[in-house]
């Protein structure tokens, strides 16, 4: 299992922060993520593994005035 925004998911393989915000839809030019407490520089998306037991927080930018 792995905990998002506070809600357990199920969790069945290793995947990359790239590979499961992309499969969930979030456009990454628009997020933030945050990984057992840290900030995932956009930069490291593609090389940041999930593992069973982390826990991600994945903010999503919202404009306005």
């Amino acid at each position: 299992m792995i905990r998002v925004n506070g809600t357990e998911e199920a969790y069945s393989e290793e995947m990359t922060v790239m590979e499961y915000v992309s499969a969930k839809g979030y456009r990454t030019n628009r997020i933030a993520v945050e990984k057992n407490g840290q900030i995932v520089p956009k930069s490291a998306y593609e090389s940041t593994v999930i593992k069973d037991g982390d826990s991600l927080e994945v903010v999503s930018f919202v404009g306005g005035g």
